[in-house]
């Protein structure tokens, strides 16, 4: 439970939860912010990780604090995401029938790999790349890309131009926006604006499905 409690603490507030990692661990934290990216997109069953948030907030403190190099951050944190793409890449390879006969594994629902299935169908390689700004379906597209058809050589050039835009684009919307003063104080709104722009195309989907049944 008090892991449920950290994660859903995080995902409210993860520029106060960085701002104490820097705090109690000061260059550690750089390792901390790998693992998470990397689980975040290697580990199908953690599909609730903060990202996008994350991100914003790596880019709000290295401009605000100078605690944490934003030349070396972004470098670091597209590995952390490429790495965990092809571990969950390979997980789907070999173990996609063991998950999809599963209703449920901790916060991952059968029912994110059936619509992350259809959002490859419709959009096919581009998905990889349009996959890393959606939260959930970003971490379960490598999965369903390696239990698909998809070939890795075609995957891994999705994969690798989609890390370096969605790392890059978001860290640096941080540390551009950071020395502003609402952004600062109204943090928690400016995270609630990049989740709902992230799931945005998500509800446009499913609304666009429905309408067409219709």
């Amino acid at each position: 439970m008090e892991f449920i409690h950290f994660i859903l603490d995080f995902l409210k507030d993860p520029l106060t939860t960085l701002q104490w990692f820097l705090a109690e661990y000061d260059t550690l934290t750089y390792a901390i912010l790998f693992l998470i990216i990397f689980v975040e997109t290697g580990f199908i069953i953690m599909p609730l990780l903060p990202g996008d948030s994350l991100l914003f907030a790596v880019g709000l403190l290295a401009s605000t604090t100078g605690k944490l190099d934003i030349a070396f951050v972004i470098p670091m944190l597209i590995i952390a995401a490429l790495l965990g793409d092809n571990v969950n890449y390979l997980v789907g390879k070999n173990f996609s029938n063991f998950i999809k006969s599963r209703e449920k594994i901790l916060f991952l629902k059968r029912e994110y790999i059936t619509k992350t299935e259809e959002f490859y169908e419709k959009h096919g390689g581009k998905a990889v790349i349009i996959a890393r700004f959606m939260p959930i379906i970003r971490t379960i597209a490598p999965f369903v890309a390696g239990a698909g058809s998809m070939k890795y050589g075609k995957y891994i050039t999705f994969c690798v131009l989609g890390a370096v835009l969605w790392v890059t684009s978001i860290t640096l919307l941080g540390y551009f926006l950071g020395s502003n003063e609402w952004v600062k104080h109204n943090f928690e709104k400016v995270v609630l604006g990049i989740v709902f722009i992230s799931v945005l195309p998500m509800i446009i989907g499913i609304l666009r499905a429905k309408f067409a049944k219709a």
